[in-house]
């Protein structure tokens, strides 16, 4: 440090660097585009994934096309649920009888990773404890194998029913046969007739 202090000699404690200034004319080394390429406008580097520039992009022309992505087809890509399956013979393994299971407690057990997906019970191996289990979803053997144990089984989701996509078979219309069926008696109905009527003028003949 100079023994004459003043403004002339006058530095900061620790060097300093400018403030990269950027879209302040060609002449400061960083105009027209600041950088950024091409793509120079404001927030182009913190675009959405997905985004075309504006046009339609990719998932919005597969939505429309036809294939296995519809909703009515078997569940894939953003349509499919997942759930976590869990069979009978681990909670025979992991629990003791009477013990209560729910997706904390399978947690616990290292069964499942999280709470954040779907608990389903599969009925895969035998189960001899009486369990109170509470899951999302159950197949129904697994429900068969904890009733007939003597445990409980409660949901936190109740199934979905489903619309049968044909009509009943009771419901069909009559069929156009018996309709012709039932026409076609009083026609055999008329050479009776005509024979009692000869009979009668044979009768008034005699």
């Amino acid at each position: 440090m100079p023994d004459d202090l003043n403004l002339s000699n006058l530095k900061p404690a620790q060097a300093r660097k400018d403030r990269k200034r950027i879209g302040r004319g060609l002449g400061s080394g960083k105009g027209r585009y600041s950088g950024r390429g091409l793509k120079s406008r404001s927030g182009s580097h913190k675009m959405r994934p997905g985004f075309e520039g504006g046009q339609n992009p990719l998932y919005m022309r597969l939505g429309k096309q036809r294939g296995p992505y519809s909703k009515d087809a078997m569940p894939m890509g953003p349509h499919r649920t997942s759930t976590q399956p869990v069979n009978v013979a681990a909670l025979e393994e992991r629990f003791d009888a009477g013990a209560e299971v729910t997706p904390e407690t399978l947690v616990e057990k290292g069964l499942v990773r999280n709470t954040r997906v779907d608990v389903k019970l599969l009925g895969q191996g035998d189960l001899s404890k009486e369990l109170s289990i509470t899951v999302h979803a159950a197949s129904a053997s697994a429900r068969e194998k904890v009733e007939a144990a003597g445990g409980s089984l409660t949901l936190l989701r109740e199934p979905k029913e489903r619309r049968p996509k044909r009509k009943p078979q009771g419901t069909a219309p009559p069929e156009p046969e018996a309709e012709a069926d039932e026409t076609a008696e009083p026609e055999e109905a008329e050479p009776e007739a005509e024979e009692a009527g000869t009979e009668a003028e044979e009768g008034e003949e005699g």
